[in-house]
């Protein structure tokens, strides 16, 4: 529907071969394109912000219709199911990091979106919802609070005991503007995407092609 989701190796002439995702936005519905161009955009200009941050995809190449980005190893949090906390702590690091860079994730509350990788440390993926911009403002510093809310509530799930007095507090009162949006754009948003369009992105789940296969010319 908004395109698909592959691994491939990247080759350019001189330099090593690089192993890649490719969002492939090409065989979007018609009627999906310009939403899913308009997502791809947003994601490009976040890689482009954050670039060789260690813990996100590396924007490699861009083609028509297309982005290719490092692939990251790792299963995805709902299959890794991180029990140390010493993982939380890395992941709270990683995205102060992206919050430092003026990078806002806007979609960690999926699991798929944080990665466990081999050697135990987090990645984040899927940068479509992302927004880039000055780190100051109470608008931003609401969207930032509440990605570290979505890391806590995945902290709770599986590290609860690990849980400060204060990650507690900042758990039990989300901002109101938070509230606000749960209430008005949340339940139309689910039912587009979930129920009239049965959409869900695999970012984080695996390829939705063979493994290895190559990416659009």
């Amino acid at each position: 529907m908004f395109g698909c989701i592959s691994r491939g190796v990247f080759l350019a002439p001189d330099n090593p071969p690089i192993a890649v995702t490719c969002r492939d936005w090409s065989t979007a519905r018609w009627w999906a394109a310009p939403l899913a161009s308009y997502l791809a955009r947003r994601e490009l200009r976040a890689l482009r912000r954050l670039g060789a941050l260690p813990g996100v995809p590396r924007l490699v190449a861009t083609r028509p219709r297309a982005l290719l980005r490092t692939y990251l190893s790792g299963s995805p949090m709902q299959v890794g199911a991180p029990r140390d906390p010493g993982y939380f702590r890395r992941a709270r690091r990683l995205l102060m990091a992206l919050h430092r860079r003026g990078v806002v994730h806007n979609d960690l509350a999926k699991e798929p979106n944080w990665l466990v990788r081999p050697d135990g440390s987090p990645a984040v993926v899927d940068f479509q919802l992302a927004s880039v911009g000055p780190r100051r403002g109470a608008w931003r510093r609401m969207l930032a609070r509440e990605d570290l809310r979505h890391l806590l509530k995945h902290k709770r799930t599986y590290c609860p005991d690990a849980l400060t007095d204060v990650e507690r507090r900042l758990l039990a009162h989300p901002s109101e503007a938070a509230r606000a949006l749960r209430r008005t754009i949340k339940p139309p948003y689910n039912l587009v995407t979930r129920r009239l369009l049965r959409w869900s992105d695999n970012e984080g789940r695996g390829p939705e092609r063979e493994p290895g296969a190559a990416p659009p010319p």
